[in-house]
């Protein structure tokens, strides 16, 4: 199947949801991306549709839906025209509704290529959170969805530093669609990709006897992975690098994001899973609430029965 991977990585527009609280750590973001991309930058703020408080006879003040808009659109304005002083074409749009479907019927109009949104990171009682919206507009688009947690950053100068682009996989026959997308990414910055399959812990698979680190058959698979990515997207094998570790996922795509200076993380979600939950799913919700860089996912097509990755299956059986 023909994947759109340069639609993904030159979107001719880009969408970026925003709640207007979060606007101060989007925006570096979506300028960067606009930059390196051309594309237009669409600024959406959804106002609920029971926003409209009425006056009861406790005389509780009033305001209505018309004025929430026009607050609304005058924050997004003044983003607008910071964008074009930067040479970014940027519109700004509010509407009235639900927000998870206001951001695909307005993905779809644009004819976005990426979505961009804030998430939080804990809640009450250090509840991990990625919040509601941000968790049914992921299950609504099938498009690049890119995360900005709070503890995300961008560096203020990367001078000469190589971008590095983190691409976890499961190393399903499914997962090609997101590898390409951040091989392409990477490539177009001229930077290096960094792919990174996290097995159960040594120990645990040496009793059940199977290879570990570099001599297992995850290894052997992302290697043949990495190869098919530079012959594609790179000119030389250098510039993809196949990383196997052990030990718990979020907790390994967090560190190895952090100790290679990563500028974007890339995942892989399947439909049946994370999608139907995400706050079930601690690893990719921990990795959105925590990464200290953007995140990217973009929705794969439902798992192939047999999974390449037969070492992992079975080591956790």
């Amino acid at each position: 199947m023909e994947l759109p991977v340069n639609r993904w990585t030159h979107p001719g527009a880009i969408l970026v949801a925003t709640d207007l609280s979060d606007l101060d750590r989007l925006m570096p973001v979506a300028l960067e991306q606009a930059a390196e991309t051309g594309a237009r930058l669409i600024l959406l703020h959804v106002v609920a549709s029971n926003t409209s408080l009425l006056a009861d006879a406790a005389a509780l003040p009033f305001y209505d839906t018309s004025s929430v808009l026009e607050f609304a659109g005058s924050q997004l304005q003044g983003y607008c025209q910071y964008a074009r002083h930067m040479n970014v074409p940027c519109d700004a749009v509010v509407r009235e509704g639900k927000a998870t479907q206001q951001i695909a019927l307005a993905a779809r109009q644009f004819e976005a290529g990426r979505v961009i949104l804030g998430t939080r990171s804990r809640g009450k009682l250090g509840k991990l959170l990625v919040g509601s919206v941000a968790e049914q507009a992921l299950r609504s688009v099938d498009l690049p969805v890119i995360t900005v947690g709070p503890e995300a950053h961008l560096p203020v100068d990367r001078g000469a530093q190589e971008p590095v682009i983190l691409y976890a996989t499961t190393l399903r026959e499914t997962s090609r669609a997101s590898a390409a997308l951040a091989a392409k990414i990477a490539a177009d910055q001229k930077g290096r990709l960094v792919l990174l399959h996290v097995l159960p812990p040594a120990d645990e698979m040496t009793r059940k006897g199977f290879e570990t680190g570099s001599h297992s058959l995850a290894m052997r698979e992302l290697r043949q992975l990495a190869g098919e990515m530079a012959a594609e997207f790179f000119p030389n094998e250098q510039n993809v690098t196949p990383v196997v570790v052990h030990g718990n996922p979020s907790i390994e795509i967090l560190a190895e994001a952090s100790g290679r200076h990563a500028s974007l993380i890339v995942l892989g979600t399947l439909r049946h899973t994370v999608f139907d939950n995400l706050t079930h799913d601690r690893t990719i919700s921990r990795v959105l609430a925590h990464a200290r860089c953007p995140v990217m996912t973009l929705r794969e097509p439902f798992e192939v029965a047999d999974s390449p990755c037969r070492e992992k299956q079975a080591a956790r059986q």
